[in-house]
């Protein structure tokens, strides 16, 4: 069981995003949450023969920037169901390039590419930091390692034009995504030495040496934050913008948090909760797998290695049809069409936040179909199948809410408004498993700073906990 009271959740939530500052530290969070609750981690590297047990608690990452959970069932045999949950973990940001050294009219300024389809304009005049992952030459051990990195204090700054050089700002603000985007820094100062001069020109290197891509400045930074002998242990990095502003709870009655990331670290944070407070519940007579995944990539459309539209889940799901009631791997040609079996008996709950109703432009939502924040998660259906949720879904989810006590809501796009889309329909059509997309609604989807609902957490993380506990008992009592 989780060690925090329902009554915290807003509280604990604002304290996972502001340690969540990119995708690599959000599935570092989430892995610390689950050790804390007795999940032991796994490696796609190795054989997991002898290692998985019933009533295990598993996890295991692919890149640092997707992670899945699992737990096994007391009864579980392959062929059974798995009751699944999935979110994703990167958003809408700007990423520095990897040539980024710029000065522009004596400013510093950091090159960056647009990652997602974020609303820009939101991004100037914020005070940004930057966090990420950092590949470090360790000589002691001889091997180059990543590391976590979070500034975590305002770096860099987008400056709008004064009004006064451009009157017409306020009738359409029109910028250049590639030269008008650029953060500043610092003010640059004259320096004696060139970077020819800092590198060595005797050693071949097949790309620029790191000193000569960035600014000088921003790596002594990091090689301080890192705690580096010199700059010229780092290898490379991968490392974002975020608003430093932090995360907080909002509102007259704290009814808002106030955050970046929202889309989609609430749905990462819920199920995770879900995952490790249900995990012991009535395991001796669970027959299904209860797992709850986040992937990374999802803002551009999840295909790589680490992304819902990858191998991972499907991989993952092998291995446990490989499972033999002695918690030895079964060598049969029967895994296969195993695998095949407790695909057509699982569900996935595809888990991304909605658009909830704006009351400056709520004539942008159909008129029947206006969720609203602290109201409850959100069926998201699309007869475009750009949402998975059909019927037979909707039947399922909704005795599960009755049980839990939790208000659900409904959400159809205008047909004159476009309509986004998740991981629902690329797993669903990879993996032939039923799925129902829903999702907390928020407003300001995909700005620097959105706002979602404080009550909203606890309603969803009830929901998911009543999926994995009674899934596998009712999917046989729905038939389609």
């Amino acid at each position: 069981m989780s060690s925090i009271t329902k009554t915290s959740y807003p509280q604990e939530f604002v304290n996972f995003l502001n340690a969540s500052h990119s995708p690599y530290h959000a599935v570092h969070s989430i892995k610390s949450h689950l050790k804390e609750n007795g999940f032991q981690e796994l490696s796609e590297r190795e054989q997991w023969n002898g290692k998985l047990n019933r009533k295990g608690k598993y996890y295991v990452t692919r890149n640092n920037s997707s992670i899945i959970a699992f737990v096994i069932g007391n009864k579980w045999k392959p062929g059974n169901p798995l009751a699944i949950v999935g979110a994703h973990t990167d958003s809408p940001t700007l990423r520095i390039k990897p040539i980024s050294k710029r000065t522009t009219e004596k400013y510093i300024q950091i090159g960056v590419e647009c990652y997602g389809g974020g609303i820009w304009h939101s991004w100037f005049d914020s005070d940004l930091s930057i966090a990420g992952r950092v590949m470090v030459n360790e000589k002691k051990s001889a091997k180059i390692v990543s590391k976590l990195l979070d500034l975590n204090k305002p770096l860099l700054k987008i400056p709008t034009l004064a009004i006064h050089l451009d009157r017409t700002v306020n009738e359409k603000f029109v910028f250049n995504k590639e030269t008008n985007l650029l953060p500043i820094a610092g003010l640059s100062e004259t320096n004696n030495k060139s970077a020819k001069e800092e590198s060595s020109d005797d050693v071949f290197q097949s790309i620029k040496p790191i000193i000569e891509r960035h600014n000088e400045e921003l790596l002594d930074l990091i090689a301080k934050e890192l705690e580096l002998n010199s700059v010229e242990e780092i290898e490379d990095f991968e490392l974002i913008l975020y608003d430093n502003k932090a995360s907080c709870l909002g509102g007259l009655k704290e009814e808002f948090v106030f955050s970046g990331r929202l889309d989609n670290l609430t749905s990462c944070f819920t199920g995770m909760h879900a995952l490790t407070e249900v995990a012991d519940m009535d395991i001796e007579n669970e027959e299904g797998i209860r797992l709850f995944g986040s992937f990374d990539h999802e803002e551009i459309g999840s295909s790589s290695a680490q992304g819902a539209d990858s191998n991972f889940l499907p991989n993952i799901m092998e291995r446990l049809c490989g499972l033999k009631a002695d918690s030895t791997d079964v060598d049969s040609p029967l895994v296969k069409p195993l695998l095949l079996e407790s695909s057509a008996k699982s569900f996935f709950l595809s888990s991304d936040v909605a658009h909830a109703v704006h009351p400056n432009y709520a004539n942008k939502h159909e008129s029947n179909h206006k969720p609203l924040v602290g109201s409850g998660p959100v069926l998201k259906i699309n007869a475009n199948q750009r949402y998975m949720t059909n019927s037979p879904g909707i039947t399922l989810i909704k005795k599960m809410a009755d049980t839990a006590k939790v208000p659900l809501q409904l959400f159809v796009a205008a047909n004159d408004s476009p309509c986004g889309s998740t991981i629902g329909p690329i797993l669903a059509s990879k993996t032939g498993i039923r799925t129902l997309d829903l999702g907390n609604p928020i407003l300001s989807m995909h700005s620097i700073r959105e706002t979602g609902g404080s009550a909203d957490l606890e309603y969803q993380i009830k929901l998911f906990g009543e999926f994995f506990k009674s899934y596998s008992s009712l999917e046989s009592k729905i038939v389609v």
